[in-house]
């Protein structure tokens, strides 16, 4: 992935995390404290190498910290408690942004494509509500979310060592960052979420303290009165439990209290409508009865010749020229395979997916997954409503979307969603129902 592409993906994950989980805004005292602490750490990173760090704070009780690809950094505030002294919590930050600089995120979704496809997908269906919108949102939750990225213990070696780098040059003592973690594994018990995410790469300390024995010495910086006027703070925090997060999650709580506090994520791009697709009518798009064949990589469907079939890296769209427009697709249908967790779990894939665009307070699923035989292949199906792209009188008019998932004989599971506005999704209905059974795979 392009540093562009790192940097585009981390903004949308973020624009996520500011609608599935409270985050204080940057007017919070302890926000400021944490940006100001994190710039002290970026400013010491050589210019050309650096990546646009932001530093937010999740009104969370538990431990944990997390780097989205391209820069976003997110700490909960039951970190900054848990941290005895500022080097500590600079620690933390340093590890994150290491993951960031050596780019941990974009090799994780390299690996596990899953993610990634559903990402494409959304960027390829759109971002303005819908199936499109949500399925962007996916992209981010899927497989865990990137938010909770499981980090292999060559990736915490490395987080590690640039951490230390990071720390030492901003005049922090680097054993630090491995005592706080080491501090958290003497607890006992699960342990937080921090450390199953990080998990301990062996010798956490020794390796640390190996690295820094031939540095130069230093006067190093421990603590600082505003960390603990920050920690204080904290202390008075709003703070929620995971399980609370989740369900407040799924009514939308924290997108609208996020919304009246201000907090938001600095530079995501915004949802726009392409003017051809608000004001697009079905005589535009209307099929004709003629077909022709789509054909790549063992997967052949039919389509009517009167749309327009593309194939990107990350599935193929067949729409009518007027119903998709600008990455976003008001009619037609969007393919695409995955591979990874649950990919090769039909019902559990489809459970994950349907779930997870629930969650995204975009689309709700009309009735229940059912079984559909396609071509003699096992399948599931289930319809969803959403707000389409279309609009009427500068209003969304309502989405249906049809989602069929089938297994891959490549490996994994295909995917197909059918989208239309409702007024027109049953006289295209017919259409849909050709072109799948059309499907041939091999």
């Amino acid at each position: 992935m392009s540093r562009e592409q790192q940097q585009k993906l981390g903004l949308q994950a973020a624009a996520e995390v500011f609608k599935q989980m409270p985050v204080l805004p940057d007017s919070s005292p302890v926000t400021q404290y944490v940006q100001q602490l994190g710039s002290k750490l970026v400013k010491v990173i050589p210019q050309q190498y650096t990546w646009p760090y932001q530093f937010h704070v999740v009104q969370q009780k538990e431990i944990n910290a997390f780097a989205l690809p391209g820069g976003p950094i997110f700490i909960n505030v039951g970190t900054i408690t848990a941290a005895d002294n500022e080097s500590e919590l600079a620690g933390v930050l340093a590890h994150e942004m290491s993951h960031v600089y050596m780019q941990h995120s974009a090799k994780q979704m390299h690996k596990n494509s899953l993610p990634s496809i559903l990402s494409g997908l959304g960027q390829i269906v759109g971002s303005m509500g819908g199936v499109g919108g949500a399925l962007a949102g996916v992209g981010m939750q899927m497989a865990g979310g990137l938010w909770s990225m499981k980090y292999s213990r060559q990736d915490e070696a490395q987080a590690d060592a640039v951490g230390a780098i990071i720390m030492y040059k901003a005049g922090y003592p680097p054993k630090a960052m491995a005592d706080f973690f080491h501090k958290l594994e003497l607890q006992g018990g699960a342990g937080p979420q921090l450390l199953s995410d990080h998990p301990n790469p062996g010798n956490r300390v020794e390796a640390v303290q190996n690295q820094i024995k031939d540095w130069p010495p230093k006067n190093y910086q421990v603590n600082d009165a505003n960390f603990m006027q920050a920690k204080q703070q904290a202390t008075h925090v709003r703070a929620y439990t995971a399980q609370e997060i989740a369900n407040g999650a799924k009514d939308g709580t924290w997108a609208r209290q996020n919304a009246q506090s201000g907090a938001h994520i600095s530079g995501a791009p915004a949802a726009v409508v392409p003017a051809s697709l608000a004001n697009v009518s079905f005589p535009q798009v209307q099929p004709s009865g003629n077909f022709r064949q789509f054909q790549q990589n063992g997967l052949s469907i039919s389509y009517p010749d009167n749309w327009v079939a593309g194939a990107g890296e990350n599935g193929v769209t067949i729409a009518p020229a007027a119903g998709a427009s600008e990455g976003a697709i008001a009619y037609g249908a969007v393919i695409a395979s995955a591979t990874g967790q649950n990919a090769g779990n039909l019902d559990q894939a489809t459970h994950d997916l349907v779930r997870n665009l629930e969650q995204s307070n975009q689309v709700q699923p009309v009735g229940s997954v059912s079984s559909i035989s396609v071509n003699g292949m096992d399948g599931r199906s289930v319809e969803l409503k959403g707000e389409s792209p279309v609009r009427r009188n500068g209003q969304p008019v309502p989405e249906r979307d049809w989602l069929v998932t089938l297994p891959d004989p490549q490996g994994g599971i295909l995917y197909l969603i059918f989208v239309a506005p409702e007024s027109d999704f049953n006289r295209l209905r017919p259409t849909f129902e050709k072109m799948l059974n059309s499907l041939r795979l091999g």
